[in-house]
């Protein structure tokens, strides 16, 4: 079996830059394309040497030159709808990792992967550790009536809170089998102190230079607390998890969202 190929969207991001270094990495994957809204010339260059690749700014255009199996993309939610439209319609696979998608894009993916014959792999974290984390906030919320998360991120993050909390709360939600019961605060000196809510889960976003990722869920009870953290240090954690959602997606066909997934935490057919 040959090589699976694949063309980076968002290229010239951090997390593409990120993406195609581990790809070069791995014999069994080829960087066959990429796309960015910046690109400036038509080619780039890989590292370690490993020659050029076509680069441009229009991923149709991009696809029809090159013919990957896989558009892996780290964009924003909008490009990133309109990179998977554009893709899964061609019938290539997608993986993608982009914060901001809702349930209806979802559903789309899911559609048109479908009736393309193809997979996409949608995933709010790609941190095997965070992936693990939410899976254990899922389990420990059968025990606890009160919890809250706490999210950290660098400060050129665009959304908040980041879509792995969001995917947390839902997991603790589902797995309480009910929503939390909230703590109000009588009086708040400074309006959103306490943070925004989901299902009865105070959800606190913080944005800082010298940041990179870190979520913290604090259940509480009677005399004692449990916290669960997970800390991103580099975004080269991200990776073995981009390298396996790619191996295996063009295995499945339909969405597939999250690694839990992959990682067999969960049936296919269970959702966050």
């Amino acid at each position: 079996m040959g090589r699976i190929t694949i063309a980076v969207h968002g290229a010239m991001g951090k997390m593409g830059r990120e993406v195609i270094a581990a790809v070069c990495k791995d014999s069994e994957l080829e960087v066959a394309g990429a796309v960015d809204l910046q690109a400036t010339q038509n080619h780039l260059s890989l590292p370690g040497q490993a020659g050029d690749v076509p680069l441009s700014s229009n991923l149709g255009a991009l696809l029809k030159a090159c013919h990957p199996q896989v558009v892996v993309d780290f964009s924003v939610a909008e490009a990133s709808l309109s990179a998977a439209r554009i893709a899964l319609s061609r019938g290539i696979n997608l993986v993608a990792g982009t914060s901001g998608l809702t349930e209806d894009n979802l559903r789309e993916i899911d559609r048109l992967s479908k009736d393309n014959s193809v997979g996409a792999v949608v995933a709010p974290n790609f941190a095997l550790g965070a992936v693990v984390l939410v899976y254990l906030a899922g389990i420990a919320a059968r025990f606890f009536d009160k919890a809250e998360i706490i999210e950290l991120h660098h400060d050129e993050k665009a959304d908040a809170p980041s879509g792995t909390a969001i995917a947390t709360a839902r997991e603790m939600s589902g797995g309480r089998g009910k929503p939390f019961v909230y703590s109000p605060t009588r009086k708040e000196n400074v309006a959103g102190t306490r943070g925004g809510q989901i299902d009865g889960i105070a959800v606190h976003s913080v944005r800082l230079p010298g940041l990179m990722a870190r979520q913290e869920v604090i259940f509480g009870a009677a005399g004692q607390t449990l916290t669960l953290q997970h800390d991103s240090i580099s975004r080269e954690c991200f990776m073995p998890g981009v390298i396996l959602a790619i191996k295996q997606v063009v295995n499945h066909k339909g969405l597939v969202y999250g690694l839990d997934t992959l990682l067999h935490l969960r049936g296919r057919d269970e959702r966050i």
